[in-house]
């Protein structure tokens, strides 16, 4: 057995800023993915991953026992697929802020869930807020609270817009160009992140009255000014934008950036080679770069390996 794959995400823009009301936009990430499996011989990896996912049938179950408005599950054959060796086979890494859960919560939805909303229908707003909410509630199994986005990126894989919390659209992003110099790229950190205590972080300095004036400010403009420039292909503003954000962030963010990429960050503002901004909730994983000059980026940063997800 196995099933239909689900693929990695990006949030190019909003991490954190979300939580707060900001704009955001996730993309697809293709070059990762994962699904439903089982084998004769499972490997230790998917022996693991099948533990996992009986826990997660009992939160399952609950679930759907105290929302059944919300969401139902044909919870028997789910019982019995998990209890028979099922796993989420994945290329996805975990904590490195791309959707690893996410696609496997993708993935559960799309086999099990009973009157499932569907990638081939008429996607209204309020169709896609419901399925936010259903994925919300399936992925704060394993982050203690979570949006919902990055299980909606993986399930439906089209580029998403989120305007506020209740207002998200399906949107369409600027073809990349093959021709030009400028890249989105990731690197890795070589660090495992874990989500949930980055967010308690930022949950905690949000009490802070100087924290809250420097999201709304500062934060939150940038953020909401990056996603406007980039679906209107606006590079130069993009750039300018996105240097704001990066100082923003290293100065207000310092928890959430691993201590070895303090001066790399620094030194992308100051030669203006590449900016580097967070990806997903940070303490690790992979941070995402900004460059108008790939190969100067590069060069700039030849201790690390450069993947490139979208070019401008």
């Amino acid at each position: 057995m196995k099933g239909p794959l689900f693929y990695s995400k990006i949030l190019l823009f909003g991490e954190y800023g979300i939580i707060q009301d900001s704009k955001g936009l996730s993309i697809p990430y293709n070059f990762y993915n994962g699904a439903l499996k089982k084998d004769e011989n499972p490997s230790e990896s998917a022996i693991k991953s099948n533990e996992s996912l009986r826990k997660f049938v009992t939160y399952l179950e609950n679930l759907q026992a105290e929302q059944p408005e919300l969401v139902t599950f044909n919870l028997e054959v789910l019982r019995q697929d998990v209890n028979s060796g099922m796993y989420f086979d994945s290329s996805i890494p975990q904590g490195y802020g791309v959707g690893s859960s996410g696609a496997l919560v993708a993935a559960i939805y799309d086999k099990y869930a009973n009157n499932k909303i569907t990638v081939l229908e008429n996607l209204t707003r309020e169709k896609l807020l419901q399925l936010k909410t259903i994925f919300s509630q399936m992925e704060s199994f394993f982050h203690g609270k979570s949006s919902g986005l990055d299980p909606l990126n993986s399930y439906l894989s089209i580029p998403i817009l989120i305007n506020s919390k209740d207002n998200i659209e399906a949107t369409g992003i600027p073809t990349q160009s093959t021709q030009g110099k400028g890249a989105v790229f990731l690197i890795d950190s070589g660090i495992v992140g874990e989500t949930a205590p980055m967010v308690s972080i930022f949950m905690e300095n949000l009490k802070d009255n100087g924290f809250r004036t420097m999201l709304k400010s500062q934060f939150i403009k940038y953020t909401d000014a990056c996603v406007e420039n980039f679906l209107h292909g606006d590079v130069k503003s993009l750039f300018e934008n996105t240097k704001q954000l990066s100082k923003v962030v290293l100065n207000n963010f310092k928890p959430m950036i691993p201590e070895q990429f303090h001066q790399v960050w620094q030194k992308g503002i100051d030669t203006n080679d590449y900016y580097l901004k967070l990806c997903g909730s940070g303490g690790g994983g992979y941070i995402l770069g900004f460059t108008q000059d790939l190969d100067k980026a590069k060069e700039s940063l030849k201790d690390y390996k450069l993947e490139v997800v979208y070019n401008f």
